[in-house]
């Protein structure tokens, strides 16, 4: 073999290996970055895959169950008949409409306790939004 063509080799050999490592690291990320979203009934129902997979799970706050101490927020989400706890622990302070009845979705892994341990917690309350009972829209305005 040629000197040069030995060179081709070794370069081509060297963009393989990078590809590779390329394409596995991409893959590898994006596995840790998915997350499922299920409801809290899919979640009871999933068996032991709901203990290694990241997953988002949306319900209402259980009024009166929200407990902070420090940066740790415990509380409990209820959709229909099915309640799950959960603890969040994220860096940042939960949203300003985290509150009793707001509409929740928490996003982390459920641990073999049966508590959600939530890193990431969106909140939105529903009533803030609505008209108030019995207001009516007002009048146009004719010029």
């Amino acid at each position: 073999m040629s000197k040069q063509s030995n060179i081709y080799l070794k370069f081509g050999g060297a963009i393989v290996v990078i590809l590779i490592s390329l394409g596995f690291l991409a893959y590898t990320g994006v596995q840790e970055s998915k997350s499922y979203y299920v409801t809290i009934k899919e979640l009871h129902g999933m068996g032991d895959d709901a203990y290694s997979k990241r997953l988002r799970v949306a319900g209402n706050v259980q009024p009166g169950s929200i407990k902070r101490s420090g940066s740790q927020v415990q509380f409990i989400l209820i959709e229909n008949d099915q309640s799950l706890p959960v603890v969040y622990t994220g860096t940042e302070a939960p949203p300003d409409t985290f509150k009793d009845e707001s509409q929740a979705l928490a996003e982390g892994k459920l641990g073999r306790d049966g508590v959600f341990q939530a890193k990431q917690l969106q909140a939105k309350c529903a009533s803030k939004y609505a008209p108030k009972q019995g207001a009516t829209a007002a009048p146009a305005k004719t010029t």
